[in-house]
């Protein structure tokens, strides 16, 4: 009679040490509290889960239906030039350029597309046309309305007073939307970094003009046959960067703060 095979034993899942995977407190216990109750999460996985050795380069390409192409490294280095291109003729420096630059479009548009409600909620508030929100810190209004372009006085008889406050808002609301898709100039908000940085800004050619603009220019350039230079790939991430950093995040947590009232 032949003999069965006993089943190995499952093997014990590995797990994310909480004390390694943070430095912070809470998010400790939480990781512990997850692993009694069975609970998978990012730390336990990043533990079982071996990062794609190309992907890690930054050399895959996926941006068309011929690839994805990988450009991976020879073992051995590259001795002298570097010959690797993929369908396209993209190199290994422009095919990890456009993936940075993907990736830098996508953040922009998650912060940005939330500035964007902020300004639209905004906009209903400046209009009257809601009553689940109000100004609750016109100090702050105030201290915004210029670098929109809105005047904060008025002159009435040779006599400067202060504006209508209702007046301002609308201003801002108006300009805060129009950021986002504007045809000429650039972002309002650059006039509020140090002189210094905005001269570095435009000596660099980065200034961030409209802010979905960028993105969609980022996603242009990057499509297969357009842009091919990785300095040039990186220039305009750097653009689009500011349009989130300057333009959409910024807009988004001055106009909560108006709302809500500055923490």
């Amino acid at each position: 009679m032949a003999e069965t095979k006993a089943k190995p034993a499952a093997k014990e899942p590995k797990l994310a040490n909480p004390r390694e995977a943070s430095i912070e407190p809470s998010t400790q216990e939480m990781i512990e509290r997850a692993q009694k109750l069975g609970i998978d999460t990012v730390f336990d996985r990043a533990v079982t889960m071996k990062p794609c050795a190309i992907g890690l380069q930054g050399i895959c390409c996926k941006n068309c239906a011929m690839g994805p192409c990988r450009l991976p490294l020879p073992k051995g280095g590259i001795d002298g030039e570097d010959t690797r291109k993929g369908l396209c003729g993209a190199t290994a420096n422009t095919i990890c350029a456009r993936n940075f630059a993907r990736m830098v479009a996508a953040g922009t548009s998650a912060h940005s597309d939330h500035g964007r409600g902020v300004a639209e909620t905004f906009l209903s508030v400046a209009r009257k046309e809601t009553e689940d929100y109000k100004i609750k810190d016109p100090a702050k209004l105030i201290q915004i309305a210029p670098y929109f372009g809105i005047d904060t006085t008025v002159e009435v008889d040779g006599e400067v007073m202060d504006r209508d406050l209702d007046e301002i808002a609308l201003g801002v609301a108006e300009a805060a939307m129009a950021e986002f898709g504007k045809h000429d100039g650039t972002l309002a908000y650059l006039r509020r970094a140090p002189k210094p940085l905005q001269e570095k800004w435009k000596k660099e050619g980065v200034e961030p003009r409209a802010i979905d603009r960028e993105v969609v220019e980022v996603m242009h350039r990057t499509a297969m046959g357009v842009d091919q230079d990785f300095v040039n790939l990186t220039k305009q991430a750097t653009r689009c960067s500011l349009a989130d950093g300057w333009g959409g995040a910024m807009i988004g947590t001055d106009l909560q703060d108006v709302m809500f009232g500055s923490p």
